[in-house]
């Protein structure tokens, strides 16, 4: 069983900044990469940044430029650096994994944590 632990959220006024984290620990395994979601009321959940174990990065549009995803694979965390808020960022922000233990590949989410961003 793997656990998820986020932290980091909070709320912000625009143009400000905020840095999630997330720390991945439990049985032995091996991960091949890790990213972050948001979820905003009404909207389905979409990608915001990925990033594989040998540090491949993808980014939504809408944050390219403004937020830094990165990885420390020696504490099997993932960090969200989110520059230059907007009032449109404002979501729960979902932490995800994808493992493999001994073959078998997994995925496991984090329990989300809300990002405000006032105008």
């Amino acid at each position: 069983q793997v656990q998820l632990a986020e932290s980091g959220g909070g709320s912000v006024q625009a143009g400000e900044s905020l840095r999630l984290s997330c720390a991945a620990s439990g049985s032995s395994f091996s991960i091949r990469g890790m990213g972050w979601y948001r979820q905003a009321p009404g909207k389905q959940r979409e990608l915001v940044a990925y990033i594989t174990s040998v540090d491949t990065t993808d980014y939504a549009d809408s944050v390219k430029g403004r937020f830094t995803i990165s990885i420390d694979n020696a504490q099997n965390t993932v960090y969200l650096q989110m520059n230059s808020l907007k009032p449109e960022d404002t979501a729960v922000y979902y932490c995800e994994v994808d493992l493999v233990v001994e073959t078998t590949p997994y995925t496991y989410w984090g329990q989300g944590t809300q990002v405000t961003v006032s105008s």
